[in-house]
């Protein structure tokens, strides 16, 4: 059979898959890594799969409605997000027009978390498959090929809910994680044979890079985080060590510009031991020639960085969150301030760079408070810092709780952007509304970002580490024209 899987035109470098999906005033511009996962399945079940990022290629709806009949797929996947649902919806619709026998799949956080009610917004829309779709997909592609759609038939996928044949919405029982991930080819090898790695882009990473993962789920339970409370779970599964090196090999001998891989497990170093072990088994093979980082909590032993740093870590993407404990207790953060700081301290002597994420507007949260996450960022001086007010996320543990108390503003997903595509919120509360917050987050990064001594230590780094000051300079020329600048215009409606 063959399967469009797109990821679809929205925003220029908007990013469906990261974690707050936005245009990022770093220019940061993410893979469709779990679209490319799928990718890998399919074709490895024998499907002729294509697969088009249209965010990354800029292609307008109508250069991917050429493609796709060019292609003339059976059936069409359909990455989205919570902003951009209803453009996605929209062009669904417009394939349906273009091919009217496509079988059209949304896949996403959004949709996993609301499969109904999106549904709900278009018949041209025919299913959703929601939580981990990699098998979903596998099923339905597979049942297709042998017969016409039925009610009978999609109903016996787990993982996917349909409109049935007399206008219906049904929901299937959910399917279980995949356990073996090994299963599931490397990406890479998706990237290398469907997409031009160019536009992919980290503000806190060297460029070009690839990003993969090497587990699935995370254990912790914090409020907002939406992939594990939505797509992914909460129980760290886990590839075999072996593949990982391969994959590392592999992408060292197939992407020779590549200056650096990106780790997207929701928390790599969850598993100190599995960490220890994967930084033994790169430095014995030999595969420590690109250097890469991860995502990590702020709770690694010095040991383990130490270790980490000899296999090739050059930097940690790292949730601090708030400078306030209460507010790390209220999200359920399992972390203390004092781990925290320690953390930094241990990075830092171990030679491993932290960007650190800071996100207001948290359960609980204050003036007062706010001003302790800004001292916190000055305090502890992460290489970089991203500053955001809460983005709350359907089906997350959040959205309910700031729902229930009617301070979210609006149910249109739209207004989750500012007019530039930036990060909005729609969490107002009376003595701490949206305005608010993201005119803190507009202060807290130039007071950040334009310390003296700050801009001292990026221009010592540029002269002693040349790999750096390409992803400076790429980053910068982006970031700098929203520094100085409010993310809200004056009296603008978001």
């Amino acid at each position: 059979m063959r399967i469009l899987m797109l990821n679809p035109p929205f925003l220029p470098k908007f990013s469906r898959e990261s974690r707050s999906p936005a245009v990022a005033k770093s220019g940061t511009l993410y893979y469709p890594m779990w679209l490319a996962y799928a990718t890998g399945y399919l074709e490895k079940k024998g499907h002729e799969v294509t697969l088009i990022d249209a965010a990354a290629s800029d292609a307008s709806a109508e250069e991917v409605v050429e493609k796709v009949r060019h292609f003339s797929p059976a059936l069409a996947v359909l990455d989205s997000s919570t902003p951009s649902i209803y453009s996605d919806v929209e062009i669904g619709k417009t394939l349906k027009q273009a091919l009217p026998s496509l079988f059209i799949v949304l896949v996403g956080v959004h949709v996993s978390a609301l499969p109904g009610e999106t549904l709900d917004l278009s018949p041209a829309i025919d299913a959703i498959a929601f939580g981990e779709y990699d098998e979903t997909l596998a099923e339905l592609a597979a049942l297709l090929a042998e017969s016409p759609r039925s009610d009978s038939m999609l109903a016996k996928i787990r993982g996917l809910a349909f409109r049935s044949s007399n206008g219906e919405i049904v929901k299937n029982a959910s399917r279980p994680f995949i356990e073996d991930l090994d299963a599931i080819p490397p990406v890479s090898g998706v990237y290398k044979e469907h997409l031009d790695i160019s536009p992919y882009f980290y503000g806190h990473s060297r460029y070009p890079l690839v990003v993969i993962v090497t587990g699935r789920g995370c254990p912790y339970h914090c409020t907002y985080c939406v992939v594990p409370q939505t797509l992914m779970g909460h129980r760290y599964r886990k590839r075999s060590i072996v593949s990982i090196i391969e994959e590392f090999k592999y992408i060292a001998e197939n992407f020779p510009d590549v200056r650096e891989i990106m780790i997207e497990d929701d928390t790599l170093t969850t598993d100190k031991k599995r960490c220890m072990e994967f930084a033994n088994a790169l430095v014995s093979a030999g595969a420590t020639r690109i250097p890469w980082s991860a995502n990590s909590r702020a709770d690694v032993d010095y040991e383990t960085l130490r270790a980490l740093k000899r296999a090739g870590c050059r930097l940690v993407c790292v949730g601090f969150e708030s400078g306030d404990q209460q507010i790390l207790d209220n999200i359920r953060k399992s972390l203390s301030l004092d781990t925290i700081k320690k953390f930094v301290r241990d990075a830092k002597r171990a030679g491993i760079l932290v960007h650190g994420c800071f996100m207001v507007g948290n359960r609980g949260e204050t003036p007062e408070t706010l001003e302790k996450t800004l001292a916190l960022a000055k305090e502890l001086s992460p290489d970089t810092a991203q500053f955001f007010p809460i983005m709350v996320y359907p089906g997350t543990a959040d959205y309910a709780y700031f729902d229930e108390r009617g301070w979210i503003t609006t149910r249109d997903f739209r207004k989750w952007l500012t007019a530039d595509g930036l990060h909005s919120s729609v969490v107002s509360r009376p003595d701490l509304t949206y305005e608010f917050l993201v005119a803190f987050c507009d202060r807290a990064r130039r007071e950040f970002y334009l310390r003296p001594g700050y801009l001292l230590a990026k221009g010592i780094q540029a002269l002693r580490h040349p790999a750096e000051t390409k992803r400076l300079l790429k980053g910068g020329r982006t970031f700098i024209k929203y520094l100085l600048r409010p993310s809200l215009a004056a009296g603008q409606d978001i």
